[in-house]
């Protein structure tokens, strides 16, 4: 699954649950955040993901007891979706029909009499 995740966009928090970790990682399900920084984030544990940071929580140096040394590391994009205020709008559009591909017309020369 693919968003179109941009910095200033709102979000709102779909899963808040972490497993095997016992430090609390400040995000609540249900609660909106505006994205400050969203890209490709690479983790020696978790393996390369897209990431966000949000304007709301700064996560600091995860150098605790359970840390593993990371600056500010992003959230998954995946526990994010973007906050939308039109829901029937947003149906709507994929209800919507798609227009067909309309191939290029080829150009016809003439050819002049000389």
């Amino acid at each position: 699954m693919s968003y179109d995740f941009h910095v200033g966009q709102k979000v709102v928090c779909i899963n808040d649950t972490f497993k095997h970790v016992s430090i609390d990682q400040l995000i609540r399900k249900g609660e909106i955040y505006t994205i400050r920084w969203v890209g490709e984030y690479t983790h020696y544990i978790d393996g390369t993901f897209i990431g966000v940071k949000l304007a709301e929580i700064n996560r600091g140096n995860d150098d605790g007891p359970e840390g593993y040394g990371a600056a500010d590391m992003p959230y998954r994009a995946t526990r994010f979706r973007p906050l939308v205020k039109d829901k029937i709008g947003s149906l709507r559009k994929l209800l919507a029909p798609t227009p067909a591909p309309v191939e290029p017309k080829e150009k016809i020369r003439k050819k002049e009499k000389v």
